[in-house]
């Protein structure tokens, strides 16, 4: 017996209706992956990782699950290490997209093979190792692998003007590193490292210390004539 065939009033291969999204609409979406972080982090089902990589492919299968059932969200999904898209043989760590749908933000329209920010993912401490710098969140001395570093060159998120920076806290408390990563920059803008000034320091907006949960952000300036950028950090203890 045939198939009945396809109803010709649904879309095939097509994207649905559009979106129009206002110019806050990407720091509410970081307020939502903030608030979704602790809810990962303590599921009673998630299998135990410390490996970066292993952490931000959890978390990008929890966010795309929660994002379905939440009403403004239900239109996106989260991919992991996604090509930058300027610099192709760049990865990123993780990125939000449209899903079934265009969505439109301060006029420029995005579909499901556009990321609406670059969001990197760091460790606290880094993993020790020949090639490891310990200050890897902000900046390395052996390659451009620093996150903070990567944006302020424009390796990572020369597209946006806005990004993202988690931290998986594994040791010690986000008070802790806050201290750290500012005394990191600190040092970089006194010894006089190309780029860097007092200007790149972290600011705090909240802690939350019920859900162990902190969040800075920092704006910076970029090289090739890039407009500055604003990073949204999102640090969270996960013992």
């Amino acid at each position: 017996m045939l198939a009945n065939p396809p109803d010709a009033s649904v879309g095939i291969g097509k994207l649905g209706p559009g979106v129009q999204r206002p110019a806050t609409f990407r720091h509410r979406l970081l307020q939502f992956i903030a608030q979704e972080l602790p809810r990962w982090r303590d599921r009673p089902d998630r299998p135990s990782a410390t490996s970066e990589t292993i952490l931000t492919s959890q978390l990008c299968a929890h966010l795309t699950s929660a994002a379905r059932l939440a009403p403004v969200w239900d239109s996106l999904q989260f991919r992991v290490e996604e090509a930058d898209e300027i610099n192709k043989g760049r990865k990123i760590d993780l990125v939000p997209s449209p899903c079934g749908t265009t969505i439109s933000v301060e006029g420029r329209v995005h579909t499901d093979f556009d990321s609406l920010m670059p969001i990197e993912c760091k460790r606290f401490p880094i993993p020790k190792g020949k090639d490891r710098d310990e200050r890897e969140y902000v900046f390395s001395r052996h390659s451009s692998t620093g996150g903070i570093q990567r944006f302020k060159e424009g390796s990572h998120g020369a597209a946006h003007r806005l990004g993202g920076m988690i931290g998986y806290v594994q040791e010690g408390t986000t008070s802790y590193w806050e201290k750290t990563v500012s005394g990191w920059i600190n040092d970089l803008a006194q010894r006089g490292e190309p780029g860097w000034t007092v200007k790149d320091l972290l600011r705090c907006e909240r802690t939350d210390a019920a859900l162990r949960l902190a969040v800075f952000h920092s704006s910076h300036e970029r090289q090739n004539d890039l407009p500055e950028i604003e990073l949204c950090h999102l640090w969270m203890e996960m013992n």
